[in-house]
């Protein structure tokens, strides 16, 4: 049984989806402490001038250990300028009129209400666009404690998994917990994925943007694209090796 944790992030990457595509259980990590400006409430976009930021404003109610699955959208009308400004710069692309309807359907339908039900819906959409059929899972609902890997530990044993898959950077705090892990059975692989160049607007070429820039840009084509960046997984004396040469 492999499987993967992350926060629900907001239209992730490329990376996001390639580690769900590679288990059979993804876990969505909303019963942690959300983090103020991170991809769980922001992500980018392929502009003529670069990279442009969409952040989702959340309230902070308690401003002092808030979780993720509690943290609320604090302005709907943000969904109305975020698909503004996507059909400003991708209007003119080949698969923009097939995917904007419903991403459009999704944000003003989301755009109130707890951050986590609409990253969590956007994911489902995108998944079901790339061909990704991996069972998503809510910490929240798994009545797991711990924290940190102690948390990561406790969800992977509730789930009966022998493998663990996780994004290369969770390594520097991995690394020294690997013994929580093995002493129940458990192994570690680190993900390593390297950003695939398609086609896009605005030349030049800038990875790491939201997985929107793909699909609006390449449509049908876009989970053969994103399973391309996919390299064999590191083991952690792999990823030790690589820390020590850079």
């Amino acid at each position: 049984m492999r499987v993967a944790i992350a926060q629900p992030t907001y239209l992730p990457w490329l990376g996001y989806f390639d580690l769900m595509d590679q288990v059979d259980a993804f876990v969505l990590l909303d019963s942690v402490q959300f983090e103020k400006q991170s991809w769980q409430q922001r992500n980018r976009i392929k502009t003529p001038i670069g990279l442009q930021w969409l952040t989702v404003p959340v309230a902070f109610h308690n401003r002092f250990g808030q979780q993720i699955r509690n943290v609320e959208i604090r302005d709907p009308e943000f969904a109305r300028k975020h698909l503004r400004a996507i059909e400003l710069n991708y209007r003119r692309s080949p698969f923009f009129d097939p995917y904007f309807q419903d991403l459009t359907k999704i944000l003003l339908s989301y755009s109130a209400g707890r951050l986590v039900d609409l990253n969590a819906r956007l994911i489902r959409w995108f998944c079901g666009l790339l061909d990704i059929q991996t069972p998503i899972l809510y910490s929240s609902a798994m009545n797991q404690d711990g924290s940190r890997s102690e948390l990561l530990v406790n969800l992977c044993k509730s789930l009966g998994a022998d493998l663990y898959v996780s994004p290369l950077g969770s390594a520097t705090y991995l690394l020294s917990d690997l013994e929580s892990f093995r002493r129940i059975g458990i192994d570690i692989t680190f993900q390593y994925y390297e950003h695939p160049v398609y086609r896009q607007r605005f030349p030049p070429f800038c990875p790491y943007a939201s997985v929107v820039d793909l699909l609006l840009n390449e449509g049908p084509k876009s989970a053969h694209i994103l399973r391309q960046g996919r390299k064999v997984s590191l083991f952690p004396s792999q990823v030790g090796l690589l820390a020590s040469s850079a």
